[in-house]
């Protein structure tokens, strides 16, 4: 069944046992970008509770899921302080190093 927040039914859903709130910006609920729910679901066990991020460490394969270079597989080089990735990809034919953020790749 859809979710019609035009009739305004919504408001009983804040008050439904285990949910905190519906995501709004301003008083109306908004609708979660398709792309966001598909990477938390990703991340889900089978009974569909949200597991914990894994952490990367060097050596690791990653896909990255934004940007030029998405859809590449790379190998992690260094994590930084600051979350900041540093990956190796093979690009024309040798390695080229490229930092990206964590939350921009996936663990294979």
């Amino acid at each position: 069944m859809a979710f019609d927040a035009a009739r305004g039914f919504w408001r009983t859903v804040n008050s439904t046992y285990g949910i905190t709130r519906l995501v709004s910006f301003g008083k109306e609920p908004t609708a979660v970008p398709l792309d966001l729910v598909s990477q938390l679901m990703l991340r889900c066990d089978a009974k569909g509770k949200l597991l914990p991020p894994k952490l990367l460490k060097p050596g690791d394969q990653v896909t990255l899921t934004k940007g030029p270079f998405a859809n590449f597989v790379a190998e992690v080089e260094k994590i930084a302080p600051d979350r900041r990735v540093w990956v190796l990809m093979e690009l024309m034919g040798g390695q080229t190093r490229v930092a990206v953020g964590a939350d921009q790749l996936r663990s294979i």
